[in-house]
C-alpha cells in the first residue's frame, strides 16, 4: 500500500507538470507574441525534462515492481499495467533527447507559422530536418525489437497499432474510396454555401452550439487559433480553439463541433480516478472518434441542419437559411487540397498520403528537402490533385512542426471507430434523428459517456471499441455510411 500511495502521489505530480506544459503550448498557439519563441522553448524544455526525470526515476520502477508482486484490485491492476508500459518506454529515452525534442518543437512551430504566412517552405526546412533527425533517434531508442521503426511512434498515440495492421487496412480503404469517387466523378455538385456572415455572429453561433451539444463552459473555454485544436489541462479545464471564415461559416462551425467532440470526451473522463493515470483517453484514435462522430455523422446530417437553421436565423434575422441547401453543401464530394476542409468521402485519402510519407521518413527514404516533391507526387497519385503552392501543400498542417509524427493515422482510426459507434447508436437510441433535429443531444452524449468516456484508460481503445461494437467491420460501416448519405445525394449506388 505504501508503494501504491507513493505511485499515485507521483502520478498527481506528473499530471500537474503535464498540465503546466499544456498551458504553455495552448498559449503558444493562441496569444503568445512571436518574439517569445526562444524563451518559451526553454520553459517547455525544462518542464519536459523534469517530467521525464520524475517519471523515469528508479523509484517509480521499484514501486511498479512491488505492486506487480502484490494483491491488487481491478483499478490498481489497470493502473500498474498502464504505467509499466509507459515507464518501460520512458527509461529508454535520454533526458537530453527529451529536452532537444521540446526545443525543436517550439522552434519548429514558429518557423512553420512564418513559412506558411510567406508561402516559403525554405524557411521551415532546416527546423523540420532537425525534427526529423531527432524523431528518428527517438524511434530508434524506443523501437528495439519492433517490426518497423514507425511502430514506436504509433505507440504514443494508439497503443497496439502497428504498420503491419494499418497498411493493409489503409490499402483496402483507399481502394474502396476510389471506387466510390469513380461513381461520383462527373456528377453535378450541389452548390456551396457561401453566405457571408460576420465573425461576431459566428462566435455567438459557436457558443450556442457548444452549449447545446453538452460542452460545459464552466469547465472550459473557446478561443481562436490558426489551426484548431483542443487540450485538457486538468480536471475542470478543457480549452477549445476554432477559426472563422466570413464566406464559409460551415468550415468554421465544423471545426468548432470537431473540437467540441474532443472537449466533451475530456470532460467526461473519470475524475474519480485522478492520480491513477486512468483518467485519460485510451488512445488518440478513440479521441478522434468522438470529434469525427459529432462533426460528421451528426454535424453534416439533415436533421442537424434543421436544428441549426432557426438558431442561425435568430442571430441573422434578415437572412433565410435552408437546411436542405446547407446539408447538400456540407456533403459535397470533391477532390481537394486541404485536409481540414475535406469532405467525409475524400478525407481519409489525405491521411493515407501522410501515412505513406511518414513511413518513408522513418525508413530514411525522405529528408526535409525531399518532402515538397514527394508530397505533390503522392497527392497527384492518391487524391488526384496537386497543390499550386507550399501553403496549400506540404505546409498546410501543424503536426510535423510540433513533432507529432505518428499522429495522422489516428484520424482515420477515429473515423472507422466513429462509423461503427454510429451504427450501434442508431440501434440503441430510439428516435436518434428526431433528437438531433429537436436539439436534444443529451441522450446521445449520455451514451458516449457510458460506453466510452467513463472508461478512461481502464481498458485499451481496441477493447473499448470491441466491447461496444462487437465484431462489426468498421471499414464496411464507414463505406456503408458514405454510399448511403453521399451516394444518395449524388444519385449513385453500389454496383
Amino acid at each position: 500500500m505504501n508503494a501504491w500511495q507513493n505511485l499515485t502521489e507521483r502520478v498527481r505530480e506528473l499530471d500537474s507538470l503535464a498540465g503546466a506544459a499544456a498551458i504553455l503550448e495552448w498559449d503558444q498557439q493562441t496569444y503568445m507574441p512571436a518574439k517569445a519563441a526562444e524563451s518559451r522553448g526553454e520553459q517547455t524544455a525544462l518542464l519536459q525534462k523534469i517530467y521525464h526525470e520524475r517519471f523515469a526515476a528508479p523509484e517509480f520502477g521499484a514501486w511498479l515492481g512491488e505492486l506487480e508482486g502484490g494483491e491488487l484490485d481491478a483499478t490498481q491492476k489497470a493502473a500498474v499495467r498502464l504505467h509499466r508500459r509507459r515507464y518501460d518506454r520512458a527509461v529508454k529515452l535520454p533526458s537530453a533527447l527529451v529536452s532537444a525534442l521540446s526545443v525543436a518543437r517550439t522552434e519548429g512551430f514558429h518557423a512553420w507559422v512564418s513559412a506558411k504566412e510567406a508561402d516559403d517552405y525554405s524557411l521551415f526546412a532546416p527546423k523540420l530536418q532537425r525534427l526529423l533527425d531527432l524523431t528518428r533517434e527517438q524511434a530508434a531508442a524506443l523501437g528495439e525489437g519492433a517490426a518497423h521503426p514507425y511502430d514506436a511512434l504509433l505507440e504514443d498515440y494508439d497503443p497496439g497499432s502497428t504498420v503491419a495492421d494499418l497498411r493493409p487496412m489503409f490499402d483496402r480503404l483507399g481502394v474502396e474510396i476510389g471506387t466510390f469517387l469513380t461513381a461520383v466523378d462527373g456528377r453535378a455538385h450541389p452548390p456551396p454555401f457561401t453566405e457571408r456572415l460576420d465573425e461576431d455572429g459566428q462566435k455567438r453561433l459557436s457558443a450556442r452550439v457548444l452549449r447545446d451539444l453538452g460542452f460545459d463552459m464552466e469547465g472550459g473555454r473557446l478561443d481562436k487559433a490558426a489551426h484548431p485544436f483542443s487540450t485538457g489541462l486538468g480536471v475542470g479545464d478543457v480549452r477549445l480553439t476554432t477559426r472563422y471564415f466570413e464566406d464559409n461559416v460551415l468550415s468554421g462551425l465544423g471545426s468548432t463541433i470537431h473540437e467540441c467532440g474532443h472537449g466533451m470526451y475530456e470532460q467526461g473522463l473519470p475524475a474519480a480516478l485522478a492520480g491513477t493515470g486512468l483518467n485519460q483517453a485510451a488512445g488518440m484514435g478513440l479521441h478522434e472518434s468522438q470529434s469525427r462522430f459529432w462533426e460528421n455523422f451528426v454535424g453534416r446530417s439533415l436533421p442537424y441542419f434543421r436544428y441549426l437553421a432557426p438558431r442561425m436565423g435568430a442571430i441573422w434575422p434578415d437572412r433565410s437559411f435552408s437546411p436542405e441547401k446547407m446539408y447538400a453543401a456540407a456533403n459535397r464530394v470533391q477532390r481537394s487540397l486541404i485536409r481540414v476542409e475535406a469532405d467525409e468521402a475524400t478525407y481519409n485519402l489525405h491521411i493515407i498520403v501522410r501515412f505513406g510519407l511518414e513511413l518513408a521518413i522513418l525508413e530514411g527514404q525522405l529528408q526535409a528537402a525531399d518532402l515538397p516533391g514527394a508530397w505533390d507526387e503522392a497527392y497527384g497519385r492518391i487524391v488526384g490533385i496537386t497543390a499550386p503552392s507550399a501553403r496549400t501543400g506540404v505546409l498546410q498542417d501543424v503536426h510535423w512542426s510540433s513533432g507529432l509524427f505518428g499522429y495522422f493515422p489516428s484520424y482515420t482510426i477515429g473515423n472507422l471507430y466513429a462509423a461503427s459507434f454510429s451504427q450501434k447508436m442508431l440501434v440503441d437510441i430510439p428516435g436518434f434523428w428526431s433528437l438531433v433535429e429537436s436539439g436534444d443531444f443529451a441522450p446521445i452524449l449520455a451514451w458516449l459517456r457510458r460506453h466510452v468516456h467513463q472508461k478512461g484508460s481502464t481498458a485499451t481503445a481496441v477493447d473499448i471499441f470491441r466491447e461496444v461494437a462487437g465484431d462489426r467491420d468498421p471499414v464496411a460501416d464507414l463505406m456503408d455510411h458514405l454510399w448511403s448519405r453521399h451516394g444518395a445525394l449524388y444519385g449513385v449506388s453500389r454496383s
